[in-house]
């Protein structure tokens, strides 16, 4: 059997380690990850083995040549362009088309018996086999679920911790028959898991998986690089390492120099022909490359030295990897987490800080302190966006040098020349922050046009005419002290969660644009927003009726920026209009639960004395809405979603409506009795945009007050839904009371379980296992039926450790049942 190792990928989430060598060759342990490959396979009698190679091809064919010094006959198959995992292997198709054949990955490190796994492969008559293993984090995975006999139920790759409903992920090894080669077409690119596989199992193919025992880490990150360093001198993975060991865990190769009054403190290695001094300390986890130099008083710690580089007296490495011909000078101080590329230059006494990249053939001043990202990082993100978008404290985590950085990462992401609409809430810092954000876009040859403070779904609209995306600064609902920086692709919508990777890796590499001095980006200031926002809700939204049934309605404006839209929208409305706290309040953008509980009641008792037909609540930037029936009683916002779904359902009794699976199942009942149905889709508000915004949805809402009316926009609008609300109330001529007594009561609870994130994957895994025979659901989470309708729902939590859970039943008691039972589930997990 021939092998195939892919070593034909860029490694950018490893940049600037990969700015000038692939990935595959990076060391571990002073070898190249692909020579551990490679000597795995040797050692299962896999010698025959084409290798796929694309970027900087030559690096890996020079390095490796023919493979006779490991004992290996090796062929090279080009990539003119990358043709996707499954493409690379069809490109070596003419090698393989004989027999069965192995792919690996070039850049993972694994001792799997891979003897075992082609034996697995054959007496299952496989056409593919997929090596699984279980991880605690599968999130930059393909997760995989197979049945008790091995075969492959279901794929997911890289998934949000809405959709984990396992930990077994695909490692990206295969056992594969040529048949599959039919499946694959040339010269485009094709990816196994996302392209080949689903299809095949659509026509029942025999796809099995493997569940392997032993080590794999896909070497991807800075942080699974040194881990991988460590794991090895741990003895933790069965791989070889060249040279003497010592003493216990205390490795040296060939001609490597210790002195004897130099401190070591295992596990470490020392390449070949290195040099240490007298007084260095070099101590656990540390690696040093060939002919490195360490000079005397030298500390070193999980540091990772490739070849060549010379370390200074008094210097301090600490979690750090330094790249090849680097040197660090004298008293130099590199941070946990930081990179320095290839042949740069760390100048005396100067300090890299924690997580800070230095690409190659760089200088750092002596004495620089060099301090990138550092607040940013040290809050432990794995990514910038959170469920608001990029948010944090006000000048301690979200300084204006960030947003200065994100804007023209952002911007970088953008072709030049195009325009980006800005705008902020009413608070002083939205409105520093979007000055600095401004200046970084036309710094990096955008357009702007900013509508300076305006509603959210004004920022949006106004995007969705004719800009490329949209920025929107606001404070963070609930928390005064921070903001959010929120982005908006060319339709008003938040970023998809492929823009906010790329926008993720443009700032994590600092590889930003700049403009020419004749391409700086133009500042505009449109005029009549506001006219034209609500001329367009009204045109759009249905108001037949409204001036005839003479309602009397009293609308609180929450002292935010939507109190700037109805002046304009109020008179052309046709409603006898009583607005209180309609003035902007710099020092209060926004407001706690209770304030918000206090206010509705304040609106409550206004409604009932003044006898109107209702109130509304905005909240302070304009997106949700919350409401008071006639007689003064709030209607909570599960309930006010309700109402809207009954009375837009029974005036259009056709169509679909978009709700996220936590809304409870009563919602189904309503939609269907009038005719129509629902569309369940995840929590995420970008999901439900994007099912709001397709042909035939009348209705959108996720049950805190975000409502969406799909003939106006598809994301949150208030004072769409305000509208809207207000043509349905007049058409009907019921009060919100009688239309809410009319839907069944719902019973759906909530619980939050602290989870670690190392068995959030396994949490999943658990409950879908303890599901057994029961109905499933993965739209978002994992959704578990009971045969008598009653449900539970456990999602992980994207940005926290915690694990949510939602339960439905014919009552409290029934759900608050259901709630215990699986808690129980989800806390054994941690045990």
């Amino acid at each position: 059997m021939k092998a195939v190792v892919m070593a034909g990928g860029e490694g950018t989430r490893l940049r600037p380690m990969t700015a000038s060598m692939p990935k595959p060759l990076l060391p571990v342990a002073n070898r190249p990850i692909m020579e551990h490959v490679l000597r795995l396979l040797k050692r299962h009698g896999l010698t025959e083995t084409v290798v796929t190679v694309q970027f900087l091809a030559s690096l890996v064919k020079n390095y490796f040549g023919d493979g006779e010094e490991l004992g290996m006959d090796l062929t090279y198959a080009n990539e003119e362009k990358p043709l996707g995992t499954a493409g690379s292997v069809k490109n070596a198709e003419e090698a393989l088309k004989d027999d069965s054949f192995l792919v690996i990955s070039g850049d993972a490190l694994t001792d799997f018996d891979l003897t075992d796994l082609i034996r697995f492969h054959r007496e299952r008559g496989a056409l593919v086999t997929v090596c699984l293993t279980r991880v605690p984090n599968p999130l930059e995975f393909g997760i995989t679920i197979v049945d008790d006999e091995g075969r492959v139920e279901r794929f997911l790759e890289k998934p949000t911790w809405g959709q984990v409903f396992s930990d077994t992920v695909n490692t990206g090894i295969y056992v594969m028959e040529p048949e599959v080669f039919d499946y694959v077409d040339p010269d485009v690119p094709v990816d196994w898991s996302g392209d080949v596989f689903p299809r095949l199992m659509k026509e029942g193919r025999p796809i099995y998986g493997y569940i392997a025992e032993g080590y794999w880490e896909d070497v991807g990150t800075h942080e699974s690089y040194v881990k991988a360093q460590a794991d090895v001198l741990e003895g933790k993975v069965d791989v070889e390492i060249d040279g003497f060991e010592i003493s216990p865990g205390v490795w040296m190769a060939e001609g490597a120099e210790v002195h004897p009054d130099a401190q070591l403190r295992g596990p470490l290695y020392v390449g070949d022909y290195a040099k240490v001094e007298a007084g260095a300390e070099i101590r656990e986890h540390t690696v040093i490359g060939s002919n490195v130099i360490v000079k005397s008083d030298a500390f070193l710690h999980r540091a990772v030295v490739h070849d060549n580089v010379y370390v200074g007296p008094q210097s301090n490495l600490r979690g750090c990897v330094v790249g090849r011909n680097t040197d660090v000078m004298r008293a130099a101080r590199i941070e946990d987490g930081a990179i320095i590329g290839d042949e740069c230059l760390v100048g005396e006494e100067s300090i890299v800080q924690g997580n800070v990249r230095v690409y190659p053939f760089k200088t750092v001043e002596a004495g620089a302190f060099v301090n990138t990202s550092v607040i940013w990082e040290s809050r432990g993100q794995a990514h910038l966006f959170g469920a608001r978008g990029v948010s944090g404290i006000l000048n301690v985590e979200i300084t204006p040098e960030l947003a200065v950085r994100l804007a023209s990462a952002y911007a970088t992401t953008l072709k030049k020349g195009s325009t980006v609409t800005t705008a902020r809430d009413h608070s002083r810092g939205a409105r520093a922050l979007k000055r600095a954000v401004i200046s970084a876009l036309q710094a990096s040859a955008i357009d702007v046009r900013d509508l300076e403070n305006v509603p959210l779904p004004v920022a949006r609209q106004q995007t969705a005419r004719g800009s490329a995306g949209g920025v929107m600064i606001r404070t963070t609902p609930g928390v005064p002290d921070s903001v959010d920086i929120m982005f908006f692709d060319e339709r008003g919508a938040d970023l998809s969660q492929a823009g906010q990777r790329k926008l993720d890796r443009v700032y994590a590499r600092h590889e930003y644009r700049r403009a020419f001095p004749g391409e700086i980006g133009d500042l505009r200031f449109p005029a009549s927003v506001f006219d034209a926002y609500t001329g367009s809700v009204l045109r759009a939204v249905d108001t037949t009726g409204v001036p005839e049934a003479g309602l009397k309605v009293v609308v609180d404006a929450a002292g935010g920026s939507a109190g700037l839209v109805l002046p304009s929208l109020l008179g052309r409305l046709g409603v006898d209009a009583l607005t209180i706290n309609p003035g902007l309040d710099e020092a209060r953008p926004t407001e706690s639960p209770e304030e918000r509980r206090a206010a509705l009641t304040r609106l409550g008792e206004i409604v009932s004395s003044a006898r109107a037909a209702f109130g509304v609540r905005f909240d302070p930037v304009g997106e949700r809405l919350s409401l008071v029936d006639e007689r003064g009683r709030i209607v909570e916002d599960d309930r006010a979603l309700l109402v809207m779904l009954d009375l837009v359902a029974a005036e259009r009794r056709t169509g679909t409506v978009a709700l996220p699976v936590t809304t409870t199942r009563i919602a189904e009942q309503v939609a269907a009795y009038h005719g129509t149905q629902v569309e369940w889709t995840t929590t995420s508000p970008g999901d439900l945009t994007r099912v709001a915004g397709k042909e035939g949805t009348i209705f959108g809402g996720d049950g805190r007050g975000g409502l969406i009316v799909p003939e106006f926009s598809s994301v949150f609008d208030a004072t769409a839904a305000f509208v809207r609300l207000t043509g349905l109330v007049a058409r009907t001529q019921l009060s919100l009371s009688q239309i809410d007594a009319r839907i069944p009561r719902a019973h759906v609870l909530r619980r939050d379980i602290a989870t670690p994130w190392a068995v959030k994957g396994l949490v999943m895994r658990q409950v879908v296992e303890a599901a057994g025979d029961r109905s499933v659901d993965t739209t978002d989470g994992v959704r578990v039926v009971e045969a008598d309708g009653r449900w539970v729902m456990v999602l992980p939590d994207p940005a926290e450790a915690v694990t949510h859970l939602w339960a439905e039943g014919p009552d409290d008691a029934a759900a608050r049942d259901l709630l215990d039972t699986w808690a129980v589930v989800v806390d054994s997990a941690d045990r």
